[in-house]
């Protein structure tokens, strides 16, 4: 496992690998398919983000309700796909970082290396365990999204997969080729 801690570096960035296991401590931020078309809004107004982007990770998820003596309920991550025709216009304002589950589209790919970036996915169906690895919330923007408002998380040790590199090289292709091959044998 490799520890890395936010805000991301150029050097961390480029040191990662598809297929890498990490652990993720530091600031990140949520953000669903709501909170990214607002995103959007603002670049098109010319009006400032909500969230500060340089060396930062948006994490594609909505937790639920917390309950008494938690910090937040379950936290797991979305399908990020939906996220990807906002994903270059954030890459290209400093976006460094992003969690979620699934594959992204080639203009995403393409968006992380012209703005060198990483694209971790979170083990889905863990989104309790995920929770764990939470030390505060704080809601920053768009209270009435609810569960899609942006909210800024502390996380110690968020257990994650490097699915997409700096470089372009891909976590899930890179595993249905290596299948595909011990099927050829």
């Amino acid at each position: 496992m490799i520890q890395i801690q936010t805000p991301l570096t150029l050097d961390v960035i480029h040191s990662l690998h598809a297929g890498d296991h990490v652990l993720l401590s530091g600031t990140i931020y949520t953000a669903r398919d709501a909170a990214h078309l607002r995103m959007m809004e603002c670049i098109q107004r010319g009006t400032e983000l909500p969230i500060p982007l340089k060396g930062q990770i948006i994490y594609y998820a909505g937790p639920t309700p917390t309950r008494p003596g938690q910090i937040v309920g379950s936290i797991g991550p979305t399908t990020s796909v939906r996220m990807d025709n906002a994903t270059p216009a954030l890459l290209e304002r400093g976006l460094s970082g992003m969690i979620g589950k699934g594959s992204r589209g080639e203009n995403v790919k393409q968006a992380m290396q012209r703005y060198p970036s990483v694209y971790f996915a979170a083990i889905g169906g863990a989104a309790a365990l995920m929770a764990r690895c939470v030390t505060s919330l704080e809601v920053i923007a768009w209270d009435d999204l609810g569960p899609e408002s942006i909210k800024k998380l502390v996380v110690q040790e968020l257990p994650l997969i490097v699915a997409v590199d700096s470089e372009g090289n891909d976590a899930f292709q890179i595993g249905q080729s290596k299948y595909l091959e011990t099927l050829m044998v």
